[in-house]
């Protein structure tokens, strides 16, 4: 929503928009790894709320629509890349969580669940985010507040792309208290007493 936004309200070219991003893929990929040495110190709770409270963090910082156009760009891109290091920290732990309980002949299923939970929530995001966006741009000018800096002839746009950026704060919100409330500390499995292996007796008339 971000890069469209600054398309029509400032007339980047694609091009330029995609470059705010550049920072997201450089930092996902630098802290996948960051995260699965975080999962084995830690255990995924943990992780998992640092990773949901940067990804909310950058998320804030490129709903920030009111600043002029050279101020957001400089936002943005350090967002995309708190974005990219939260779902990094976020990613391994997070499947792990979802896979521990799960018997070995059911991970394929388990994992496909996941992965399809995971992928509706993606859809239903942006489809509310791009609602929201879109009915925002319709209020009436009295319920735009005036802190818009720089050109005003594109308030209604900056508007509708904020809420529908701040709205996915507030998910990231309810993910957070969903994680705190559901995910355990610790693996089902650790601290798990382990039963030693016994000589077993030969049992008379066998």
């Amino acid at each position: 929503m971000a890069l469209g936004l600054v398309q029509r309200a400032a007339g980047w070219s694609s091009l330029s928009s995609g470059a705010l991003t550049l920072g997201y893929l450089i930092t996902i990929v630098g802290t996948i790894r960051v995260g699965e040495k975080l999962l084995v110190t830690y255990g995924p709770k943990r992780p998992m709320m640092w990773g949901t409270s940067i990804t909310g963090l950058g998320i804030v910082l490129t709903s920030l629509t009111f600043l002029r156009i050279e101020q957001y760009a400089v936002v943005a891109v350090i967002g995309f890349s708190l974005y990219g290091i939260g779902l990094g920290f976020y990613a391994t732990p997070s499947t792990d969580a979802a896979m521990a309980s799960v018997p070995d002949d059911k991970a394929g299923a388990a994992a496909g669940l996941y992965k399809m939970a995971s992928s509706l929530g993606s859809v239903f995001g942006v489809a509310i985010s791009s609602a929201i966006y879109t009915a925002a741009q319709s209020l009436p000018e009295d319920l735009v507040p005036e802190i818009f800096w720089g050109r005003q002839d594109n308030v209604a746009l900056r508007f509708g792309g904020g809420l529908g950026l701040l709205f996915n704060v507030f998910i990231v919100v309810v993910a957070l208290i969903s994680i705190i409330v559901t995910v355990p500390d610790t693996r089902p499995d650790e601290g798990a007493a382990v039963e030693p292996d016994l000589p077993t007796t030969p049992s008379f008339g066998s």
